[in-house]
């Protein structure tokens, strides 16, 4: 029988094998073991440096590429809609419209700060869609979309990580003035989803907001994600 070199030694082919065979299984136990570690070892950090502890962080959204929301069907003249808001600084916010997602990870058009969809709320095609970083970044973008916004618009907002710092007095009255009654009382890290509109448009009609209290925050530093369906009319002139 044939016989391999080993460690300055001779071994039959099946000594030899055997051992190769031994130590690729216990490679295989060592990675396992590792990977096992590091998935329920994780940790986040925020834009200030704050982390979230290991228990805390939310679930990670599946990386399915279905778009498929699951809503409800509505009555006739009506449209379905989901949101939901970011999940402390690890989970997107997402948006969904006639069962369909339009925003969110899986698009990969979601990010911190006010996430937003406008539609025309006849045809609900989508007229715009983009996220604004209100930490960090420049509120005026977000402002020019909210004074462009035509009669008949409809405006859906979802909060992700910090949606406030940045955003001005002015910001909030036009918020304000598509509907909402809780913007100006946005603050640092606070979760918000909003539905609302250009005209009659849905007015007042879906809107949540959840303070950040360090006392009744569900992760450390954020508030819980907030979640919201329902059915729309369609506008109708």
């Amino acid at each position: 029988m044939p016989a391999v070199k080993m460690g300055g030694r001779y071994l039959k082919t099946s000594q030899a094998m055997k051992g190769i065979l031994q130590y690729a299984g216990g490679l295989l136990v060592f990675l396992l073991v590792a990977l096992v570690i590091l998935k329920n070892t994780s940790y986040s950090i925020t834009l200030d440096g704050d982390y979230l502890k290991p228990k805390e962080v939310p679930a990670a959204p599946s990386q399915s590429k279905v778009r498929s929301c699951g809503l409800k069907v509505c009555p006739a003249g009506t449209f379905s809609f989901s949101i939901s808001s970011g999940a402390a600084n690890v989970v997107a916010p997402k948006i969904c419209i006639q069962n369909r997602m339009v925003l969110g990870s899986v698009q990969n058009n979601a990010g911190v700060g006010l996430n937003l969809v406008v539609l025309n709320g006849r045809t609900l095609q989508v007229v715009k869609l983009g996220h604004y970083d209100m930490y960090s970044g420049d509120v005026q973008p977000l402002i020019e979309v909210l004074q462009g916004l035509e009669k008949g618009n409809i405006v859906l907002m979802a909060s992700f990580d910090e949606p406030a710092t940045k955003l001005t007095a002015e910001a909030r009255s036009l918020i304000e003035g598509l509907g909402s009654t809780s913007i100006k009382a946005l603050g640092f890290r606070d979760n918000w989803v909003f539905v609302g509109g250009k005209g009659d448009v849905a007015k007042g009609t879906f809107e949540k907001h959840m303070k950040n209290n360090q006392e009744t925050n569900k992760y450390d530093g954020w508030p819980e994600m907030l979640q919201m369906d329902g059915c729309i009319p369609l506008f109708h002139e």
